[in-house]
């Protein structure tokens, strides 16, 4: 019955091109739609839209769940293992739809067109991890369907920054290009760089108040990325019932692997682990400019406990 209620609201919220779940009233379109139909048309550059529909009965459809963030959160480790469930679609590259100016021109139907193939009973899940602190998206996400599910994945602010550099720092080295130490980031006539982008997106308080302009907390499910590398199928669990999915996805589809330190995936027998870019070792960093960045994380953190009710284990 609850998947039966959920498929009911999702398919009014979306337009009828891309319907995911059987019609009630095939004949009636409810105003909802009509609002969404008229979206389509304002957001994408001609009025022809495609029902881009296989002959095995599945579409490409509007997601209803959206990864939202956070950047080196662990949002591809949440993906892989939510794609455990057999009615999750996801879509495998990051999609930058409302964060990306030259793809948001495009219109909606552009977007559907990045989606998986999925089947009416399956939830299309897609993923950009910029998405959190982009000021523009939450508006963008929230005049597509006002009751869109959203994921967001955090872990403790100062280890999220250690790890974008670390990021950027791999890729500048896999093109043989020079990078400043992290500390030449990090410091700025002596003191802590607040300006140093990094650190700005492990101000989770700030971008979380411009989600929840739009968004009601109970529409936004937030995932402990901490919690998830040390024993990730409770925080699984935990997923599954925000998305009101059927409890598919069990310990033993993880198993941990100890050359590469963290746990990997099982399903039906075949094995699989996160790229090898996942996991990377940080760099050294002094342990007093270490204690500045988590004192300055301090007051942050505390707000964003406030704001969301509810408290992590981070420094």
């Amino acid at each position: 019955m609850a998947a039966f209620l959920l498929g009911a609201v999702l398919l009014i919220v979306q337009p009828q091109i891309v319907p995911s779940r059987p019609a009630i009233n095939s004949n009636a379109e409810t105003s909802s739609q009509s609002v969404q139909r008229e979206l389509l048309k304002k957001t994408s550059q001609t009025n022809d839209f495609k029902e881009n529909i296989h002959s095995n009965g599945s579409c490409q459809q509007l997601p209803q769940t959206i990864i939202i963030g956070v950047r080196k959160g662990g949002t591809r480790a949440l993906l892989e293992m939510l794609s455990l469930h057999p009615d999750i679609a996801a879509a495998e590259s990051e999609v930058h739809f409302f964060d990306w100016e030259d793809h948001y021109r495009n219109g909606l139907q552009w977007y559907i067109n990045q989606m998986p193939f999925s089947y009416p009973h399956q939830i299309t899940v897609e993923k950009t991890p910029a998405y959190f602190t982009s000021p523009k998206v939450p508006e963008r996400v929230y005049n597509m369907n006002q009751s869109m599910r959203l994921l967001l994945i955090l872990r403790d602010p100062s280890e999220r920054v250690l790890s974008d550099y670390t990021q950027v720092f791999y890729n500048h080295m896999q093109k043989h290009k020079p990078y400043p130490s992290i500390e030449q980031f990090l410091i700025k006539n002596g003191e802590l760089n607040v300006d140093y982008k990094a650190i700005n997106r492990s101000l989770y308080y700030i971008h979380m108040q411009n989600w929840l302009k739009y968004f009601p907390l109970d529409h936004i499910h937030i995932v402990d990325g901490d919690k998830l590398i040390k024993n990730p199928f409770p925080e699984i669990e935990k997923v599954e019932r925000f998305l009101k999915l059927s409890p598919q996805i069990n310990a033993s589809n993880f198993y941990f692997n100890k050359t590469k330190g963290f746990y990997c995936l099982r399903d039906s027998g075949r094995e699989r682990c996160l790229h090898e870019s996942k996991g990377r070792a940080h760099p050294q960093v002094d342990t007093r400019l270490l204690e500045k960045l988590q004192e300055y994380f301090h007051e942050p953190n505390k707000k964003f406990f406030e704001l969301v009710g509810r408290t992590f284990d981070w420094h």
